[in-house]
């Protein structure tokens, strides 16, 4: 566990109109795809317990949250920053065809991993609807639609969802109820996550196939195979 002092340097609206804030903060700070930070600004009445923060572009100095943020910080705010927590995404080393899956508006929260992948000489398809960031030119886009394609490409999968979609995971990729991948498969699961690990409320449990998983701790990335979906 490690503790940072970051700085919101800009007010950014993304693609779909909402606020993220460019962060300056040391490099080691920066999470990795899949993880995030507890952030919060000693000075924000609003949430004194902080916020989970995504990454979603990096810079020299810093890095581009996912949003939301809390409307109190603004240019000059300073920030406390614990982290980085949870598991992330864990690319194979002979990777070379990369799924990307994006259910719930998650595209974000998966473009940092197509860019590490990209720059590995990997091929990345995203399976996506609704309106898309700015995407790398070497990224292929195709209609959520066409995920089960996916299924049959990609060497490996990374699926971003809502906790509440994972119950319908299978008819979205074509699969039944007894159907396995052919590939190896992570999901980055999003869920209300109160105490970012610190007290296990249960507000985030994922149904394992063993008992249940805490997406603030044991996740927000879980191998797809470990979940009951």
């Amino acid at each position: 566990m490690y503790f940072y002092q970051g700085r919101v340097e800009e007010i950014q609206l993304d693609h779909q109109g909402r606020a993220a804030a460019w962060i300056s903060c040391p490099k080691e700070a920066i999470p990795a795809p899949g993880q995030y930070l507890l952030a919060f600004s000693p000075v924000d009445q609003e949430t004194p317990l902080g916020i989970p923060v995504f990454c979603s572009e990096i810079s020299n100095r810093g890095f581009l949250s996912i949003p939301p943020i809390p409307r109190s910080w603004e240019p000059g705010t300073s920030l406390e920053l614990r982290g980085s927590l949870g598991h992330g995404f864990k690319l194979p080393r002979d990777l070379q065809r990369l799924g990307l899956i994006s259910l719930d508006s998650t595209i974000t929260y998966l473009l940092p991993l197509a860019i590490q992948a990209i720059q590995n000489d990997c091929s990345v398809a995203l399976f996506a609807d609704g309106p898309l960031p700015p995407l790398p030119s070497a990224l292929e886009a195709h209609p959520l639609s066409a995920s089960p394609e996916a299924v049959r490409w990609a060497d490996y999968l990374a699926i971003g969802l809502k906790l509440e979609s994972l119950p319908a995971l299978r008819t979205r990729l074509d699969l039944g109820t007894r159907d396995q991948l052919a590939c190896p498969a992570q999901a980055l699961i999003l869920a209300c996550m109160p105490c970012s690990g610190l007290a296990e409320f249960g507000a985030c449990a994922a149904p394992a196939r063993r008992g249940w998983k805490m997406t603030c701790k044991d996740g927000p990335v879980f191998d797809l195979g470990t979940l009951e979906w």
